[in-house]
């Protein structure tokens, strides 16, 4: 994983980065961490290595990036990685351009039961310097995507309205828009906003929405069956409840909450729990968990594999798999072309996939933020997340004691390393891909067989971080069988490489573990 540009490494994504907008006045959408935008910034600088002009550019914005970030002044960062990018992606920075990216459209609620009244924002995230002296009108529409083409244009659903009297400065005065929904059937959307003075198109906002019909009457179906459940049923029947108040309340970003799936989840839940019945003994494959995290007071989701073989007589080997920034549980199941689960079912694996508290929660690592008290307290509940999940797991179903691993990807991968220092008896083998670890813990995880794997074209986590702790581990005579892949880059080498991890793994002899 990485640290911002302004510290000194580069930070790792699973697949993409989540990309939102910052709130300013109402918290009603996560914003995109700081961190993520360094990564992006940073895997960008890398890919295009500027030279000439505009190095000379993106050198002073990193000048003023650093400034920025030392003093704690968040919306001008944003402003700075939106102006660097744009120069790094050969898209001219003109006044008009600073404007779009600094408006941003907001809610307080953004899975939207169309049957209520439903207002919008338009906001800033950052004071752009264009000279408005013309009136400013917002034109607003509801669209959709393509599901088969995401890369189309969006599709027209719904007209909301041109609206007059837009204020120039939306840090100051926020513009309330109020929505109609009602007749909009059940689906994810997106409110665009295009901002024109008169004379000229300033740009484009947009904020993606989830719209479902009967909502109030589900949450009270879920909150009734919820009372007389009991744990862990009662967080697999709230979680949807509970994840839309935590994205409403802008802690997470709504791209990593699928309502629909989860509430459709949950309300098929309803019979079994009725009939008091637990409906997840006896099954197999991919399912879904939930539980709560007290100290966060949060319900936390977390994928599971559990192969068409298993019997609760017959432990079976566990893996526990932490996404890279800015994924989620799902990651391991839905990314690397599906092959994680496949291979678990093939070799009698159980997987699970904690989300870590939040996509960008580290593990447990600094990873940015430094000693700030919330970037504390997110990376403890990560690590304390990822702890958790394996317990519940162990809890729940028979695993072999002698064989728990623990596998990362990027930011995943240096919380492996990281984790595995502070726990080393646990972990049976390691599988770490795209990641850089600390030397000095090498001595500590030296008895621990790992499975390392780095492309040396890497542009968003540089191979020398493997290198160095591959160096490290072998130095202290640890059993590591290191990959590195000619001209693989930062997510192209995981999918290839998990057959020979399991290979390893299978290899390995038993170890007594707590």
């Amino acid at each position: 994983m990485h640290t911002p540009p302004f510290v000194t490494r580069s930070l790792g994504l699973a697949s993409a980065l989540i990309v939102s907008f910052a709130p300013t006045h109402a918290r009603a959408q996560a914003q995109t961490g700081i961190l993520s935008l360094s990564v992006t910034n940073t895997t960008l600088k890398n890919q295009v290595k500027p030279t000439g002009e505009l190095k000379t550019q993106i050198d002073s914005l990193d000048v003023l990036i650093a400034s920025a970030s030392k003093y704690g002044r968040t919306s001008e960062l944003r402003r700075l990685f939106a102006q660097s990018n744009a120069l790094l992606q050969k898209r001219p920075w003109t006044p008009e351009a600073e404007f779009a990216s600094s408006v941003v459209v907001r809610s307080d609620r953004l899975i939207v039961d169309p049957s209520r009244p439903w207002t919008v924002r338009l906001e800033q995230s950052f004071s752009p310097t264009i000279a408005l002296e013309r009136p400013l009108t917002a034109r607003v529409a509801l669209r959709q995507r393509d599901a088969a083409n995401p890369r189309a244009p969006l599709a027209l659903v719904k007209e909301l309205g041109s609206f007059d009297g837009v204020p120039r400065d939306l840090r100051d005065s926020p513009f309330a828009i109020n929505a109609d929904l009602q007749h909009v059937p059940d689906g994810s959307y997106v409110v665009t906003v295009e901002m024109s003075d008169s004379a000229r198109t300033l740009g484009t906002a947009n904020l993606g929405i989830v719209v479902r019909n009967g909502l109030d009457a589900s949450m009270k179906r879920l909150e009734a069956a919820a009372a007389k459940a009991p744990e862990p049923l009662r967080s697999d029947l709230l979680f949807p409840i509970d994840r839309m108040r935590t994205v409403n309340a802008s802690r997470v970003a709504l791209g990593t909450f699928n309502a629909a799936r989860d509430f459709a989840a949950a309300e098929s839940l309803l019979k079994s729990v009725a009939a008091g019945k637990n409906p997840w003994v006896g099954r197999t494959g991919d399912l879904k968990r939930h539980y709560r995290l007290e100290a966060a007071d949060e319900i936390m989701p977390y994928r599971l594999y559990i192969p068409t073989a298993y019997a609760a007589k017959k432990p079976l080997p566990l893996i526990i798999a932490l996404h890279g920034l800015g994924a989620t549980e799902d990651s391991f199941f839905e990314a690397y072309g599906g092959t994680l689960p496949k291979l678990a079912e093939q070799r009698g694996y159980i997987v699970a996939a904690p989300l870590g508290y939040r996509v960008d929660g580290g593990y447990g690592v600094a990873l940015g933020g430094g000693n700030d008290p919330a970037a504390v307290r997110a990376r403890t509940l990560s690590e304390q997340d990822v702890m958790n999940v394996l317990a519940a797991v162990r809890t729940q179903y028979a695993v072999d004691s002698t064989r728990i691993y623990l596998v990362g990807h990027s930011m995943g991968a240096i919380g492996t390393w990281a984790i595995a220092a502070k726990t080393p008896t646990l972990w049976s083998a390691l599988g770490v891909y795209s990641g850089f670890g600390v030397a000095s813990t090498a001595k500590a995880i030296g008895g621990i067989p790992q499975f390392v794997v780095h492309g040396d074209a890497d542009p968003t986590v540089p191979v020398g971080g493997s290198r160095v702790m591959v160096a490290a581990l072998k130095n202290v005579g640890a059993n590591v069988q290191y990959i590195e892949v000619a001209g693989g880059n930062h997510t192209n080498v995981v999918e290839p490489n998990f057959a020979a991890m399991f290979d390893f793994f299978d290899r390995l002899p038993r170890r007594s573990n707590r």
